[in-house]
């Protein structure tokens, strides 16, 4: 796969992803957030909670599972911490919730996985 290929596919993945949070009620407020040092690909609050959203589009939940690693996850982490300001209110909860999207199932969500 080339990189324009893999592009196109991350964005696919992304549009899934943030279809999939606002069926769940969640308020998209960024997609592909960028920083010095870091990017999320999506930024969604529901209630009280802002969460900073990892895409990876992976062919098994194999695969899915081991494509984020803690220097990719810092990334995540450090974009978040810059964008807080912008984006969360006073009494605000704030986490970093990788997602996963492999062909043939629903997109999944894991919570609050950066404990830095």
């Amino acid at each position: 796969m080339n990189r324009q290929q893999a592009e196109e596919r991350g964005c696919r993945a992304e549009t899934l992803a943030c279809w999939n949070l606002r069926l769940r009620g969640w308020r998209i407020l960024a997609r592909r957030a960028r920083v010095p040092g870091g990017e999320v690909d999506i930024v969604a609050r529901r209630g009280r909670t802002v969460a900073f959203v990892e895409v990876k589009a992976r062919s098994s939940d194999d695969a899915a599972a081991t494509s984020l690693d803690e220097y990719r996850l810092r990334r995540v982490a450090v974009a978040a911490e810059r964008f807080a300001p912008r984006f969360m209110r006073a009494n605000d909860d704030m986490r970093v919730d990788p997602m996963f999207v492999v062909p043939g199932r629903w997109p999944r969500q894991l919570r609050n996985v950066w404990q830095g």
